[in-house]
């Protein structure tokens, strides 16, 4: 699995890793930050659309061949409709414990088998491919600073950086250089829904709801801190 063919919700958890300390960060809204990755991966292709707002499959029966992206339509075509804000957060955990799982198959993770109080089988996960992340980080740094121009950067990667900052993922950039960048930023994020007007829609309000989580665990961990 070399890193172009990672997913756009891969991608995003890899980027939260702290390749120095070797540790997740913003582990607490991670899987609503891999899940909106999924989300915008599946608009992008054309296999989710907006419907008046309703996430809509196009075709229910459809699969793309990724475990992550593939459990994500099922889900979404067997559940009752909703709009894309709620599928930011519902049951997000089973697309974060699907990427995990399929890292680990490509090399990039180490899957430990552990029991919690000696009797609860537990999986803990240490990062495997600490040079591959780098390069990953690299990568998105030169989309978030430039020097190439917003229009020529891809749709998929101006998502990468709008979703990962809107998470506040300081593996990526520092809250000083989110303000930094934040017109760029902004333009990332109507670069990433280029193709359609439907699909800027889209983009913004995954992205509002990936911010609207951050900040609320944030303000969680401010109150459970004090």
């Amino acid at each position: 699995m070399p890193n172009g063919s990672l997913s756009l919700p891969a991608r995003l958890y890899l980027l939260a890793w702290d390749t120095t300390k070797l540790k997740i960060t913003g582990s607490t809204h991670l899987h609503h930050l891999v899940r909106a990755g999924a989300l915008t991966e599946l608009a992008q292709r054309g296999l989710l659309l907006d419907d008046d707002g309703i996430v809509t499959p196009v075709d229910p029966d459809f699969r793309t061949g990724d475990l992550v992206l593939d459990g994500l339509l099922e889900l979404v075509a067997e559940s009752r409709p909703r709009k894309w804000k709620p599928w930011v957060t519902l049951r997000a955990r089973v697309t974060l414990d699907a990427v995990r799982a399929q890292l680990a198959a490509g090399g990039y993770l180490r899957a430990e088998r552990k029991r919690v109080l000696g009797l609860f089988p537990s999986v803990e996960y240490e990062l495997d491919r600490v040079p591959a992340v780098e390069a990953l980080r690299a990568e998105a740094r030169q989309v978030l600073e430039g020097p190439l121009p917003v229009a020529e950067v891809s749709d998929r990667d101006a998502a990468l950086v709008a979703l990962a900052t809107a998470a506040e993922l300081r593996t990526l950039a520092s809250p000083k250089e989110r303000k930094l960048h934040k017109a760029r930023i902004d333009e990332l994020t109507e670069r990433g829904g280029a193709a359609a007007p439907a699909l800027k829609k889209v983009i913004q309000e995954v992205r509002t709801a990936v911010i609207v989580a951050a900040t609320t665990a944030s303000a969680t961990a401010s109150t459970t801190g004090s």
